[in-house]
């Protein structure tokens, strides 16, 4: 298997980057094509244990849209053969100061492009 074949890499990266933009845009209509539209679909959030792509839609359009603003740090793209990819990423936002957030993703290449297929954000405190 290959691990981190550079064109991969480079097409989560920029698959990652366009989520990013959306998820602090409170784009919904992107967000919700970057997320497999499966029942299988899982998303853990801070608050909430969203299985389905209809309960991660849900959610998200009622989600407020302010103080979505976040600096990424140590973002890892790891792509596995030329289908499968994880993203890792830490996030800081002014609002929560002392904490850090962690967000990993499981993407999957469809016939349709890369999709989010499992999603997982965290925040804890932060080192010292």
């Amino acid at each position: 298997m290959k691990i981190d074949d550079p064109a991969i890499v480079a097409e989560v990266t920029a698959a990652f980057e366009r989520y990013e933009a959306a998820l602090v845009g409170n784009d919904l209509a992107t967000l919700d094509t970057l997320f497999l539209g499966e029942p299988t679909t899982i998303r853990y959030g801070i608050g909430e244990n969203l299985h389905g792509i209809a309960a991660i839609r849900e959610f998200r359009a009622a989600r407020p849209a302010t103080g979505l603003t976040r600096r990424l740090a140590r973002t890892q793209i790891t792509t596995f053969g030329d289908d499968c990819a994880v993203a890792a990423t830490l996030f800081y936002r002014d609002s929560a100061p002392g904490k850090v957030g962690r967000q990993m993703q499981t993407w999957v290449r469809t016939d349709r492009g890369w999709r989010v297929a499992a999603a997982h954000v965290s925040i804890i405190d932060e080192a010292d």
